[in-house]
């Protein structure tokens, strides 16, 4: 199963998301988002985190999840590439990040996405799992 796929967006990057399960759903939507941000290949791992939110819905916990993400990787200066669910609820969510320092060299960085958005939000069952569409704000 391939983890995702970028899809046509007027003005924004949107990404077709693919999952066995929601924690893989979750973890490849974290993976579309910083491959479409940044070049990961041969970028380390040695940076780990551990992340923990909360929100209404699953569609909402994909989006807080996404935006967690986000604003650490730009506090820490980070590139994330590894996501690993630890524990998925309908309205909560733990998992660990680990990626590589982007350092003074951020020749890495493509382009700047600012948020996971609510945009036609909706996680659909598949006969082969889950998949959703994610609009990233840019």
């Amino acid at each position: 199963m391939k983890r995702y796929e970028q899809v046509p967006h007027t003005a924004d990057f949107a990404a077709k998301v693919y999952g066995r399960d929601l924690a893989e759903l979750f973890e490849n939507a974290a993976f579309a988002m910083f491959d479409m941000m940044a070049d990961l290949e041969g970028l380390g791992t040695g940076e780990t985190i551990e992340i923990r939110v909360e929100a209404p819905d699953r569609e909402s916990l994909l989006v807080a999840f996404l935006n967690e993400l986000l604003y650490t990787a730009y506090i820490k200066q980070v590139i994330f590439t590894d996501f690993r669910v630890k524990n998925i609820q309908e309205r909560e969510l733990s998992a660990e990040a680990r990626g590589g320092k982007i350092g003074a060299d951020n020749r890495r960085l493509q382009s700047e996405i600012k948020a996971a958005t609510y945009h036609d939000l909706k996680i659909e069952k598949t006969d082969s799992g889950y998949e959703i569409t994610v609009v990233f704000d840019v």
